[in-house]
């Protein structure tokens, strides 16, 4: 780990499934707002190893501290991507911190079945060769707004829900190796009406961690509802890993 530094630690943004980086854009002008130094990569959705193997070795490349910060399924990969050295605190915005062996699957069995559960189907990839990939999942149109974003504008769910990019299934059941976040300072915001990740999941996986909590009155899409509120919970972990 970097001793501490009198500069603030560069943040790294890394989005979940069914979305992109741009889903940081506010969160993104509220931090630079703040003089702080943001990253936001494109998180590749095709499986946790290399997706964090990605994530992991883009963050290896910054020469300064880290503020590590998930959404969704982006929770699971900074979870792994996190053993880069220079890694001072992860932030979980209604995302999956898992332990060693778990999957993003187990998780969401593991409690009631959130709404999203009936709303999902499976494509084949468009290259899909023998032994490959099974395929990837999106969420159906007509129901991504009320499932992804319900505090949102129609106008912009209506964007979010063509414009969603899809998770490899196999991501879903890739299993974690050993968690950062059980040596790393965390912070989590819950999103009480989320109706992706089960609220008590992300409260278990909070405490789990004992992370420092935030809870936001907020759909999946608190990134985007509500950036303020985000971007507060990251710069007190940023100040906290100085």
């Amino acid at each position: 780990m970097h001793g501490p530094s009198s500069s603030p630690p560069t943040i790294v943004l890394v989005h979940g499934a069914f979305t992109d980086a741009s889903s940081w854009a506010e969160v993104i002008t509220l931090l630079h707002a703040d003089g702080l130094t943001v990253r936001a990569p494109a998180n590749p959705l095709r499986g946790l190893a290399q997706d964090a193997a990605y994530i992991r070795s883009m963050v290896s490349d910054i020469d300064e501290p880290v503020v590590l910060v998930g959404h969704d399924y982006g929770g699971a990969v900074i979870t792994q991507a996190a053993a880069a050295d220079n890694v001072v605190a992860l932030c979980y915005v209604a995302a999956f911190g898992l332990d060693a062996g778990e999957c993003v699957l187990d998780i969401m069995n593991r409690f009631a079945p959130a709404p999203v559960a009936d709303a999902t189907f499976t494509a084949a990839l468009p290259t899909r060769t023998p032994g490959g990939a099974d395929g990837e999942l999106y969420i159906r149109e007509d129901l991504f707004p009320q499932i992804y974003a319900a505090d949102l504008p129609p106008g912009v769910k209506e964007v979010l829900s063509v414009a969603q990019r899809p998770i490899a299934c196999n991501a879903l059941t890739g299993r974690s190796g050993p968690p950062a976040w059980a040596s790393t300072p965390s912070w989590y915001a819950i999103a009480t009406a989320d109706r992706m990740l089960n609220p008590t999941a992300q409260r278990f996986m909070a405490l789990r961690m004992a992370a420092t909590e935030h809870v936001l009155d907020g759909s999946h899409a608190v990134v985007l509802s509500q950036p303020g509120a985000v971007a507060a919970m990251i710069r007190e972990a940023a100040e906290q890993g100085q």
